[in-house]
């Protein structure tokens, strides 16, 4: 089931077909937090520490710990694109 998922984004090339995609798929609520899960990643690649980004953006700390794991590791995807600046 998930490779099914993988190959559907995979073959989605611009924005506007994603973003349709996504709203079609996901819930107000998961793209809520698949948002601000995003903007934590983004506040912590900027290099603000994890108690600023809990209390801006009201979420736990355990969130933003698992973020700073994620971009702590040499092969994530996710650091490597947020080094990109997108």
């Amino acid at each position: 089931m998930e490779k099914d998922l993988i190959q559907v984004l995979c073959e989605i090339t611009d924005s506007e077909t994603m973003h349709k995609f996504l709203s079609e798929i996901l819930t107000p609520a998961e793209k809520k937090d698949l948002t601000l899960r995003w903007e934590l990643l983004k506040r912590l690649a900027e290099g603000k520490s994890q108690r600023t980004v809990a209390s801006e953006l009201h979420i736990s700390l355990c969130k933003i710990t698992r973020g700073a794991k994620i971009l702590k590791d040499p092969s994530s995807f996710c650091a490597q694109a947020l080094k990109k600046g997108r």
